[in-house]
């Protein structure tokens, strides 16, 4: 019946997306409405921005700028929630409203920076699995393939944010899309110097008529250098990062113990 086959959907569609979806709409009209002669201008700018965010963050649950705009209102309505039991709780009930207020703005602003946490581990994904990918690219086109049927062979061998990125270049490549525009796009979704480095090194060797697999082959020793400075840096890093948990929680404990 209509009634199962909606309760087989998860509880996230059923209920969570319908309730984000309708405070993403008041907000957008008390948006409008409160809005100057710039207001128009500037919103659309916020837009762009939140776009471009939830872009780079590889667009977590199919979200747009206005269902981001719900759950950062729905995250505040927990928030004042939570702030409101907790004064109850704990504190005097005269400091409700401050609870309900602070809870609010952290609950809005929260999401903000699990967006950031998101693009900076995808981001750093696409920098760790790089190097592998122009490998096993190096591979496929020394043995014979082409490069549109080595790429293939790369998106089907291994399902992370970088080969994500290549399958959705090479559907657009498909559709009729010129490669030199899907990189660039693909650049621009992600905003990673190397592979921007690789990529406009592999347009200009297509200008040049410069053979693919000798830059496929540059590229990836390049990057394999590069990944193990990038070792070597933080294994220096790590004594200094260390030290202070060491000297606020195991020198303490020692001091406690040699005089006791």
């Amino acid at each position: 019946t209509l009634e199962e086959l909606e309760l087989e959907q998860p509880f996230s569609e059923r209920v969570l997306q319908p309730i984000i979806r309708k405070l993403a709409s008041y907000g957008e009209r008390f948006t409008r409405r409160g809005g100057s002669t710039r207001g128009p201008q500037r919103r659309n700018e916020r837009i762009e921005r939140t776009r471009r965010r939830l872009t780079l963050a590889g667009n977590p649950n199919r979200w747009t700028a206005s269902d981001w705009l719900g759950v950062k209102l729905f995250a505040g309505l927990l928030g004042g929630g939570l702030g409101a039991v907790l004064i109850m709780l704990l504190t005097d009930p005269a400091f409700l409203l401050l609870g309900v207020v602070v809870g609010a703005v952290i609950g809005f602003i929260a999401p903000e920076f699990w967006l950031s946490r998101k693009i900076a581990a995808r981001q750093k994904e696409i920098v760790r699995t790089l190097p592998d990918v122009l490998d096993l690219l190096v591979i496929s086109v020394e043995a014979g393939l082409g490069y549109d049927a080595a790429l293939a062979r790369v998106v089907a061998k291994s399902d992370n944010a970088l080969t994500q990125e290549l399958n959705r270049v090479m559907a657009e490549m498909r559709v009729g899309r010129p490669r030199r525009e899907a990189l660039r796009d693909m650049v621009a979704r992600t905003e990673v110097p190397d592979l921007a480095n690789f990529v406009s090194a592999l347009i200009q060797a297509e200008q040049l008529g410069v053979s693919v697999s000798q830059v496929l082959h540059v590229q990836a020793e390049h990057l394999r250098v590069v990944r193990r400075q990038r070792a070597e840096e933080q294994a220096q890093q790590a004594p200094l990062k260390m030290l202070f948990p060491m000297l606020i929680f195991i020198f303490p404990a020692l001091c406690i113990i040699i005089l006791g």
